[in-house]
Parts: C-alpha cells; structure tokens; sequence
C-alpha cells in the first residue's frame, strides 16, 4: 500500500500541490499519493478546500482524514463525486487557506497556554479562530484577565516556532516532553516530530503551527469551565 506524503508536516504554509489519485472510498473520499491537508486528529480538524481535475471541474473537500492503517490520507467529497475518480488520475488540490491559518494560530496559541498554565493537559480542541484546553489543575482561582495578559506578552516575543524530529527511543528517555494525558504523541514510524517554541515551549506534536508567535496576533482567554473536581477548560481566542 502506497502512503501519502504528508507535505504539510515540511511546509504548513503550502497552499496547493499536484498529486495523483491512488483510490477512492465507498464513503466517498479520495486517496492521493500526496497532500498539503492536515488530516483530522490529535484535536486539530481536517483541512477543507477543493480537488481541481485537467477538464477544469473543481471538487469541494469537505473533511480530511486519516484511512484504517493511518498511511494514507482520506479527502472526502461525497460517494458521488468520488466515484468519477481514476486511479492514477492527475489532480491539482487546494486549501481553504483563511480557515487553516486561523487554525494554525489557535493551535500555536494553545501551546503557549500550556506555558501560562503548567499542569497536565486532559484534552484540547482547535477551531477557527477559537480554542480550548483542558488542565489538570488541583486548584481553581484562575482569572482570565490575568491570564490573558501573560498570554500576549508570550505571544508578543514573536519567538521563532520550529520543528525537528527525535527518535522514540530519545522521547521515551524525555517523558517531561509530553504535557498531554489523553492524547499521546503520533508514533509507528520510529521518529517523534517536536514542535519548539524558542525559550518559550518544546513538545511533541503533528499540527499545524505558525512559523513566529506574532503570527498569532492578540487572543483572550474568553472563558475557565469547571469540568470536574480538578478539571478546568480555558478557553481562548483570537481577538482579529
């Protein structure tokens, strides 16, 4: 079985790219042989945009997601219009990039939550234009202004987000990398993807990030649920 190269792990900001169709679904999705679409998962949702064939049709992918092995990558369009695909057909995809951007500095921006609250985190979700995570904290008091201000002022360093990759081996040697209870890290391949932060945060993760934090702009912690005896959500979002 042929995997999908995931280009959007190398370049978050590809907006497009060529590629060849390796399958189609019964569900309706398309399997190419490579994709700038993040594929749902690890909180973050499945990129949306358009396949565009050489007679000019354009598509509308509504999801992205991982196949059964987690190998291939899944565009959905619908039982019908996947049908009318060929294997080996050429096409030219497309991302709603106003949408993934925004994705991308709410999935940053949560990374710098969980430097203004270092507790475990027990879940976490990533919308358009808003966020939110879940903390394990044995004690509430938390004020959302106040966090809000330490926030930004991590946010304003504009401190360079860049990504590298270790061995699982080297990771489980570092446990203290992984601030997620129930969400692990994206292993199979041998290798861990680190997502660091400069002098800010360093923890493993397969999203999509903005290449400086002043990319992010001005969020606010909009809301702090108590979800438990310990759990707390904070939630966020971006002010432009």
């Amino acid at each position: 079985m042929t995997a999908t190269t995931l280009l959007f792990r190398d370049d978050a900001y590809a907006r497009s790219c060529t590629a060849t169709v390796l399958d189609v679904t019964p569900e309706g999705g398309v399997i190419l042989d490579r994709t700038v679409f993040y594929a749902q998962g690890g909180g973050q949702p499945g990129d949306v945009g358009f396949i565009r064939r050489r007679n000019g049709d354009s598509v509308t992918v509504t999801n992205t997601v991982y196949g059964s092995d987690r190998s291939q990558v899944v565009h959905l369009v619908g039982p019908e219009a996947a049908s009318s695909f060929s294997q080996g057909e050429n096409v030219e995809i497309e991302l709603d990039w106003e949408r993934r951007f925004k994705r991308m500095r709410v999935h940053t921006a949560l990374h710098v939550l969980s430097v203004v609250l270092p507790y475990p985190v027990t879940g976490g979700a990533v919308g358009d234009g808003d966020g939110r995570l879940d903390f394990d904290i044995p004690d509430a008091g938390l004020d959302k202004a106040e966090l809000t201000d330490r926030l930004n002022a991590l946010i304003a360093r504009d401190a360079p987000v860049t990504e590298r990759w270790i061995t699982d081996e080297e990771l489980d040697a570092n446990p203290g990398l992984v601030k997620t209870m129930s969400v692990k890290p994206p292993r199979g391949s041998g290798r861990v993807r680190l997502v660091e932060i400069e002098g800010i945060d360093l923890q493993p993760c397969g999203g999509t990030h903005v290449r400086r934090t002043g990319e992010i702009g001005r969020a606010l912690v909009t809301d702090i649920e108590k979800k438990g005896k310990q759990n707390r959500r904070v939630r966020l979002s971006l002010v432009d």
